[in-house]
């Protein structure tokens, strides 16, 4: 028989799962193209010291998101000791009364009560379970998973061989801090502060800089030095994996995820925008072209962009291989920011309500981020305050009408603003 040739088909977007620890993050994140969002509680989830939602900022949450087609997860991702299981069954019920679209959960105690008091609910496995292998995804979904999200110690070929393995959901970590433990599993803030990181309260002494001290000579410090590069000896750099966005597209993963509850409003809609601007573009390249998706090259813009962003420096972590010394960072606790946040709209026009995040002047050249990857620069040629005065100057938590050169009446409700950061220019 004549073999039938094969047309390479265009691949199914991943869902963009992005952060938010409060309403704002959340609903600029949306704004900026997250396909769902997932937070925390007030209680049992990771992350404690993110701002968080109570059960009222849920349901507003909920009701902001539903029309507009954007999915809400609920993180309960705790590993649970005995006395953590108080006041479980009623917060179950309670969320489940809401009508989200998923629990995260980690812990298998967690993960059964859930499933007994809340069947209908979906539940999404947390990293923080490892799942590093074929077998164990197949157990999570043989007893109720709805998703999993994957280790983020797995390479690539371990991605596609589990995604070969099961037909539930699977999602990755794509962009975000990392830990130096076993996906989260942490017990530095336990020893060090008395902080439990497995409990929602990490102190992050992973980011710490440290030094030497001889017992006998209190107060005299020396730096602790890895290979001459300094003294941030647990430091990584932050996953990105944007250059792989192919990949783990034609791996046909289900969902995208960003890490960063705890991470600015600027960081969270940046970070959404840039990868929201990036799975467009790859929906739109040639159908050809994902006969051989490990010859898909992301234009360098899309990586000059996230830089903008803010981080650690990059690292591909497991993707391709055991990370080394080269995805650390000794030297520093992150890299230096060339940008820095200005401000967010509040209300939409040609001169826009903004919230100061930062203090900025009449005159400041200013940028604005429209969804998408392009900027829009400006020069501020007024601030004018409630009562219609005007001022030179706005300080972080300030409203004002933003007046601009050119005018902006692009600027949309939840944009943000951003200008080159002033140490980086050697202003003051």
């Amino acid at each position: 028989m004549p073999q039938i040739e094969r047309k390479p088909a265009r691949p199914a977007l991943p869902e963009l799962l992005a952060p938010a620890g409060n309403l704002e993050k959340l609903k600029t994140a949306v704004h900026y193209g997250a396909d769902a969002v997932y937070l925390g509680g007030k209680q049992f989830s990771l992350r404690q010291k993110a701002g968080n939602f109570s059960l009222s900022e849920m349901e507003e949450a909920r009701d902001f998101l539903r029309p507009r087609g954007v999915k809400l997860y609920v993180a309960v991702n705790i590993f649970a000791h005995n006395d953590d299981f108080l006041g479980l069954d009623d917060y179950a019920r309670q969320l489940d009364s809401l009508g989200i679209d998923a629990l995260i959960v980690a812990d298998p105690g967690i993960f059964n009560r859930i499933r007994r008091l809340s069947p209908k609910t979906p539940i999404h496995l947390s990293t923080q379970a490892n799942i590093t292998n074929l077998d164990a995804a197949r157990f999570w979904f043989a007893i109720g998973a709805k998703r999993l999200n994957l280790a983020r110690e797995l390479s690539l070929t371990e991605l596609q061989e589990i995604r070969a393995g099961v037909a539930g959901e699977l999602e990755v970590f794509a962009h975000g801090a990392l830990c130096i433990s076993y996906s989260g599993r942490c017990m530095l803030s336990n020893y060090m502060v008395g902080r439990d990181a497995n409990r929602g309260e990490c102190a992050h002494p992973c980011r710490y800089g440290y030094a030497l001290v001889e017992e006998k000579r209190p107060g005299h410090y020396f730096p602790v030095e890895e290979d001459g590069r300094g003294a941030y000896i647990f430091n990584s750099r932050d996953l990105c994996l944007l250059p792989r966005l192919p990949l783990l597209i034609s791996a046909r993963i289900d969902a995208l995820k960003i890490e960063g509850r705890m991470k600015s409003v600027y960081y969270v809609g940046g970070a959404t925008r840039v990868y929201r601007a990036a799975l467009d573009y790859l929906a739109n390249i040639p159908v050809e072209a994902w006969a051989e998706p490990e010859n898909i090259v992301m234009p360098p813009e899309f990586m000059a962009e996230i830089a903008r962003v803010g981080s650690r420096g990059v690292s591909e972590n497991f993707f391709f291989g055991r990370p080394g010394p080269e995805d650390m960072l000794y030297d520093a606790t992150k890299t230096t920011q060339l940008y820095e946040p200005v401000a967010l709209v509040r209300e939409a026009g040609k001169t826009p309500l903004i919230e100061a995040r930062t203090r900025f002047a009449v005159g400041d050249e200013i940028e604005y981020l429209p969804p998408g990857l392009a900027t829009i620069p400006a020069r501020v040629a007024a601030l004018v305050d409630a009562k219609g005065a005007n001022q030179p100057l706005v300080n972080p938590g300030q409203t004002a009408r933003l007046h601009t050169h050119p005018a902006l009446p692009q600027a949309m409700k939840y944009g943000l603003f951003r200008r080159l950061h002033q140490e980086a220019t050697g202003e003051n």
